[in-house]
């Protein structure tokens, strides 16, 4: 029997059901990805099975180096086809880890490939691969297609012109509608690197000179306007912690002013100004009706000398394992009592949080808002299988599953919508084995339009997204 056949992951009857008859042929809205709007645009076209299932992938990296492959293979000058033979090497090493099952259906779905993946047929599968390619002349946007991807968000910064969506958007060839979302993260980090000369490149892009926090507060306000202009539904924001520290507006402006001149500020100042910028940001949100992003608990660039060698998004992040969510609440409370809290959703690297999460969104909500402040899919080193039943379990049982708005690839790779695939095999099995426990009745009409919303039409209607071609799936 094939590896990747029709039940994978599919053990009981109610699973293979829901799967099969609800959740295999719905689209797919990716509300959080890091594709290259560029690539989009220009249907970028790649040459090879490297090029296309290797280039940029952190994921794969951190396995092959901890497999004690050279840097060579990896970043480095070795041939494509080197370094495809290489990740075969280290492949057939990862039983447990999601990368094994997301290589297998990316060969399978995008390629055709259908036999277990080893050194001894890796020759034939470069050789399989690399012919699909050529023939089927495999393109961003035609991969896009494929995938069945209705919605796309990007993830884009506050100074970015964005000029390929505006040219993805005039494409009327291409169905899918690609969205900006606004990641303000390089203005919120204020003890960040390089700070005061980016607040010099926001400012020019904006024609407008940024001396205060005032002045900054202005030009995102600009720039909120522009991305709704085009069409953004969406923010996120990439944080090490929660902050919840409130301070005046005299305080906020003398840090801004000392982190300019280039000081470095204390951990209190720090949260104090990110506590400001995070609430006045979810105000504009708010005006807008955006959904806001919160993405926490990750421990960056741990490696410093490859951090030096290699930049940031190469592999050498981790959990932080401290307790980063702990002003969760407080946050959210400051932002309710003074009317400026938007529809959210909340990430946590730290699965321990899961029920905190929960818990915490369970005391915020709005007449006629289905679950206004969610908590997001299992993240990054939690998107595996157990991750994915873990979060899904957790909000069950603490808050509601109908609400949940789902699953997003968080990639830079065009072959990653397999893990929607994934996600949907997870939960229906999941959701399969309740009903065999018999912990849920067999309602297939119930637990059917769930997978369906929860697949599709939950996303649609808590970020208000609008087809390109204006239809109502």
């Amino acid at each position: 029997m094939k590896f990747i056949n029709d039940d994978f992951l599919l053990s009981t009857p109610t699973a293979k059901n829901l799967y099969h008859k609800y959740a295999e042929n719905m689209p797919i809205i990716d509300y959080h990805c890091h594709l290259s709007p560029k690539d989009i645009a220009e249907d970028t076209r790649f040459e090879n099975i490297t090029q296309i299932w290797l280039g940029g992938d952190h994921y794969k990296w951190r396995l092959m180096r901890n497999c004690g492959i050279a840097e060579e293979y990896i970043t480095g000058s070795a041939s494509d086809k080197d370094k495809f033979l290489k990740w075969v090497q280290v492949l057939k090493q990862c039983v447990g880890n999601p990368l094994y099952h997301w290589s297998m259906l990316e060969l399978t779905r995008y390629f055709g490939w259908e036999e277990v993946l080893t050194e001894n047929n890796a020759e034939d599968a470069w050789n399989h691969c690399n012919a699909v390619i050529e023939k089927e002349g495999m393109s961003a946007q035609e991969l896009i297609r494929r995938s069945n991807v209705d919605i796309i968000c990007t993830t884009d910064n506050p100074e970015d012109d964005l000029r390929y969506h505006k040219s993805i958007k005039d494409d009327r060839k291409f169905k899918t509608l690609v969205l900006p979302a606004f990641r303000p993260d390089k203005a919120c980090k204020i003890n960040g690197e390089a700070f005061s000369e980016y607040m010099e490149v926001l400012g020019k892009r904006f024609d407008h000179k940024i001396t205060s926090y005032r002045d900054l507060h202005k030009v995102l306000q600009m720039s909120v306007e522009y991305f709704d202009e085009m069409g953004c539904k969406v923010s996120d924001h990439g944080l090490d912690f929660i902050p919840c520290r409130q301070g005046s507006d005299d305080e906020i402006e003398s840090i801004f002013a000392r982190r300019i001149k280039g000081e470095v500020l204390s951990k209190e100042e720090t949260e104090s100004y990110m506590t400001r910028f995070l609430a006045d940001m979810a105000q504009e949100y708010k005006k807008k009706g955006w959904v806001m992003q919160l993405h926490y608990g990750a421990e960056r660039n741990n490696n410093g000398p490859m951090y030096e060698r290699m930049g940031p998004d190469t592999g050498y992040d981790s959990i932080s394992g401290q307790k980063a969510g702990e002003h969760l609440a407080g946050f959210l409370s400051l932002l309710e009592e003074r009317h400026m809290l938007p529809k959210m959703i909340i990430y946590s690297l730290e699965p321990s949080d899961n029920a905190m999460i929960d818990t915490v969104c369970g005391c915020f909500h709005e007449t006629g808002i289905k679950g206004k402040v969610q908590h997001g899919s299992a993240w990054w080193f939690n998107d595996h299988s157990a991750g994915m039943k873990e979060q899904l379990a957790d909000l069950a049982s603490h808050s509601v599953l109908g609400n949940f708005v789902g699953m997003l690839t968080d990639s830079r790779s065009f072959l990653s919508y397999t893990r929607h695939e994934y996600f949907r095999r997870v939960l229906c099995e999941l959701l399969g084995q309740w009903v065999e426990k018999g912990y849920y009745p067999e309602d297939m009409d119930v637990l059917g339009k769930m997978v369906c919303d929860i697949s599709y039409y939950n996303a649609l209607d808590f970020f208000q997204f609008e087809r390109k071609d204006g239809s109502d799936r």
